[in-house]
């Protein structure tokens, strides 16, 4: 699952010199500007001198919290959280070789209502905005010099990113600093004041920096560290950008696939691994709400093979858990909000099994059984190529923005050739796809909404699976309103080693609201 939290606040603040290059635009404000901009100039006004240009950047994590209060998030540890800002085009020259470093600040600053990235005139003269000397209209950096204050003495809170041609847009994995802020000062982690992204300071123009001090009418001027030659310039979308899918964004993704085995249970083989290890999946539904259990006590399962009229046995069966140790049963553990996961493994040739679900505690009550029809592994003489048909059964014509739904996913192989009984019953059996993906493209220009998450250890894009087949959850938040899109779904292929897409795709649009 994917969702995002676009940018409440950004702006960029310089110290370039003006055009009579003897004063300094360190007034400037930007805040309300489409673009956000990174460079230094090395030597512009004397063989020594520096202009220097830094990113601010503020993200609502009080929504990434009430989500997660919500439910809507995974807890800590089970989501990655990701600085995302998108390269926006320039006639003017890309740096090559860049390395930006973006930490927490460490005060609060305001946005500002300036638009000039040219000139840089839009000066905050007293009113709301920050700017290379000032936080806010009422407070000046801590920083002597400007250039906003960091927070850069751990590495929890320090992230770079290398730019080859610097062409690339920035992505970086910023979890535990997210956590940090989610937490807040008061429970040991650190107030949301937002980011700033600069270049490393190596990477800074060299330069001499001056320092006032009431004390004295003699400045005291400092030889920096740095870079002699420009790195300029290197741009960004703005939160301002008319491009929906350009915006600053904070990525939470994490990995929703359920893999219910209960279609797919297979029993302890010799040539077998990891396919010894089955999940079960408990759904506690109450007036149609997915709730939590309330007992403070293990919820647990037992195996039980058929008896003659048709239900559980008299006793459980000896089973292994995930440690592969023998039980007779196994702690299921809530996966989501009313989800409980069972890990197992069963041996024998039994054609049909029950799992019995139960508090660990005091009467040991029990409140499900369900079926289990084990499926018969097997080999072949010759490889498989299977190719295969998929459709998504309950796609609608038009969603809502604020939507999230799940989309039922029918696969069977091109080549399958029904019986006549299969052709009898209600509905055509589905084939599982047990590795799967799906990515969003929106119809009128092809533009990729929603990439495959598939090259993460944790993709956000895999298809679950129970024992109806494959689906899927999508949050309409993800795309702009008022347009058509399409889904692209994506199978592995073991022989292959690799991902192999469908042919199939799957239309719908995303009505805007109607006031």
């Amino acid at each position: 699952m994917i969702f995002n939290y676009t940018a409440s606040a950004d702006n960029t603040i310089v110290n370039v010199f003006n055009s009579n290059l003897q004063t300094r635009a360190t007034g400037a404000n930007a805040g309300a500007a489409d673009i956000l901009e990174v460079f230094s100039i090395y030597g512009r006004q004397t063989t020594s001198s520096q202009e220097l240009s830094r990113v601010l950047i503020k993200f609502p994590i009080e929504n990434i919290a009430a989500d997660r209060t919500a439910g809507s998030v995974p807890a800590s540890g089970s989501v990655s959280f990701y600085l995302r800002l998108y390269a926006a085009e320039t006639s003017k020259t890309v740096p090559a070789g860049i390395i930006l470093v973006a930490n927490p600040m460490t005060n609060p600053w305001e946005e500002g209502i300036g638009l000039d990235l040219e000139n840089y005139k839009d000066l905050t003269k007293g009113a709301p905005g920050s700017n290379w000397m000032s936080a806010s209209s009422t407070a000046s950096w801590n920083s002597i010099t400007g250039g906003a204050d960091w927070l850069s003495s751990s590495a929890d809170y320090r992230f770079q990113q290398t730019f080859e041609s610097g062409l690339e847009d920035l992505e970086l994995d910023i979890t535990p600093l997210v956590e940090n802020w989610i937490a807040g000062a008061s429970a040991g982690g650190i107030a949301n004041y937002g980011m700033g992204v600069k270049l490393t300071s190596s990477q800074e123009a060299k330069g001499f920096s001056t320092t006032f001090y009431a004390s004295s009418d003699q400045p005291t001027q400092n030889i920096q560290d740095g870079a002699i030659a420009s790195n300029y310039t290197k741009r960004f979308f703005a939160r301002g950008t008319q491009y929906f899918f350009k915006q600053p964004m904070i990525q939470a993704r994490w990995d929703s696939k359920r893999s219910d085995h209960r279609g797919q249970f297979y029993m302890s083989s010799s040539i077998a691994t990891s396919e010894n290890i089955n999940d079960l999946y408990y759904y506690n539904y109450v007036r149609g709400r997915l709730r939590s259990i309330p007992t403070s006590h293990d919820i647990i399962v037992k195996i039980y093979s058929s008896s003659a009229e048709g239900g559980p046995d008299t006793e459980p069966l000896h089973i292994k858990n995930i440690s592969d140790s023998s039980v007779y049963s196994v702690t299921a553990a809530e996966a989501a909000t009313g989800v409980y996961k069972a890990r197992l493994q069963v041996t024998g040739t039994l054609t049909t099994l029950h799992d019995v679900w139960s508090i660990n505690g005091g009467d040991r009550q029990q409140f499900h059984t369900g079926t289990i029809i084990p499926v018969e592994g097997g080999g072949a003489d010759h490889p498989r190529e299977p190719t295969y048909y998929a459709n998504i059964t309950n796609l609608q014509n038009n969603y809502m923005p604020n939507q999230t739904a799940r989309f039922n996913v029918y696969i069977r192989e091109k080549n399958w050739n029904p019986t006549i009984y299969t052709k009898a019953i209600a509905s055509a059996p589905t084939t599982t796809i047990e590795t799967g993906s799906y990515r969003v493209i929106r119809i009128q220009d092809g533009l990729e909404a929603v990439r495959h998450d598939t090259g993460s250890s944790t993709p956000a894009t895999g298809l679950s699976y129970d024992v109806s087949g494959n689906y899927f959850d999508f949050n309409m938040k993800l795309l702009a309103a008022g347009y058509e899109y399409g889904f692209k779904l994506a199978f592995y292929d073991d022989e292959l080693n690799s991902w192999q897409e469908q042919n199939e795709l799957f239309k719908f649009r995303v009505n805007k609201y109607e006031h």
